[in-house]
């Protein structure tokens, strides 16, 4: 159930995500991390779908998040499962707040998981087919009732579905786990769920989310300002490769003591593990201060030798990065203008996104739109879709 390493090589690695991920939000300002939280959750579901091979473009989610669906129904049923992540994330983040006796790993929290995702997508996702050609419906919440066939892999009988979710709640509930060995067993609960493939359909997107609920639980998610699923997505063919090598059976006397390989499970872990300590740095690097203050002046830059923006506008956008918020009557004295010309500049960055406020006279936010992750947060999706948000 979880794996023996005589190197000492998983706890290692183990300190290391805890270590970063403390770290990783340190910088940045609460209320600016909350724009950040919200851009990170709408990457999570990009490359949580992009595994899945359901590529939908960064600004067709942030469209789908305004409810503005497109005309044509393949890109109108990705957008619709990218809205059905966020959305059931941020539920689940605000479930595991309010209800801290939750148990994570239970066949209650998973079940609601699935329902919370599957209600919520477009009808032509709730049909699957059958290895004899059969179609069969999936029904949100609940866990199959057949046996199915994943690649080479022969999940446990349906009937013998509870007993191994039962085992699954009980060895992997973060609350009965301690230091090192939640980090470990968020890797390990990882594979060994996708292994039992509780449900028809859909059982790589309840992991993925159930993982993020079990590094928030842990205390180990940065305050959501990371993400595994980027890690995954960007190394597909390892991902799957690895979460396969852990379905092998046991290869004798010295592969561990279960049913299982130990080695592979072991591989995966520090699969895991290592993809977490990559994007931790990954995002704090893009965090860094003085990079992410130069990256914002640079883009405001482009825009002022365009005719879009003042020069004044790339002092305002630091200060609220620095800040958080700034309340609207300061504006004049920090980008040294009469209060009419302030207000235009105001008035110009809330209209091209830049700049967001709650209400008509409230003070100002950063605002993370698709069209500017690019230059503030270069790299963070692919070469050519990023290419592609301006």
């Amino acid at each position: 159930m979880m794996p023996t390493d005589s190197a000492g090589e998983l706890d290692d690695l183990a300190i290391e995500v805890v270590r970063k991920s403390a770290g990783i939000s340190a910088a940045v300002h609460p209320i600016t991390r909350r724009g950040i939280m919200e851009l990170v959750r709408k990457m999570n579901s990009y490359y949580s779908n992009l595994i899945e091979g359901h590529n939908t473009h960064p600004v067709d989610i942030d469209r789908a998040m305004r409810e503005d669906f497109s005309k044509d129904p393949a890109k109108r049923a990705n957008q619709l499962e990218s809205k059905a992540h966020i959305e059931v994330q941020k539920r689940i983040e605000a479930h595991i707040e309010d209800t801290p006796g939750t148990v994570i790993t239970s066949k209650s929290f998973l079940c609601w998981i699935h329902k919370e995702f599957y209600e919520r997508m477009p009808e032509e996702y709730l049909f699957v087919q059958r290895a004899d050609g059969k179609t069969e419906k999936v029904i949100p919440g609940k866990t199959r009732e057949l046996e199915v066939e994943v690649g080479r892999h022969l999940p446990p009988k349906s009937e013998y579905l509870f007993t191994f979710m039962k085992k699954f709640e009980e060895t992997y509930d973060p609350q009965k786990l301690r230091g090192l060995s939640q980090v470990i067993a968020a890797a390990v609960s990882h594979h060994r769920l996708t292994w039992i493939h509780p449900f028809l359909d859909g059982n790589g997107r309840v992991t993925r989310l159930m993982t993020h609920a079990y590094l928030k639980k842990a205390k180990i998610d940065g305050h959501g300002l990371w993400t595994v699923s980027r890690g995954f997505a960007r190394n597909r063919e390892e991902y799957l490769a690895s979460l396969a090598g852990a379905d092998q059976p046991r290869r004798g006397d010295l592969d561990g003591r279960g049913n299982l390989t130990q080695a592979g499970l072991l591989g995966f872990c520090k699969f895991f593990l290592k993809i977490a300590i990559d994007q931790i740095d990954f995002m704090s690097g893009l965090l860094d201060l003085d990079g992410m203050q130069k990256r914002i002046q640079a883009t405001v830059d482009r825009q002022v030798s365009f005719g879009e923006l003042k020069p004044e506008a790339g002092h305002l956008l630091r200060d609220v990065f620095l800040r958080g918020e700034i309340p609207r009557g300061e504006i004049p004295n920090i980008i040294g203008m009469p209060e009419r010309s302030a207000r235009r500049v105001v008035s110009s960055l809330l209209e091209k996104d830049y700049l967001v406020s709650d209400s008509e006279k409230g003070p100002v936010m950063l605002a993370f739109p698709a069209s500017l992750v690019g230059y503030y947060f270069p790299r963070l999706y692919p070469e050519g879709v990023e290419a592609s948000l301006d």
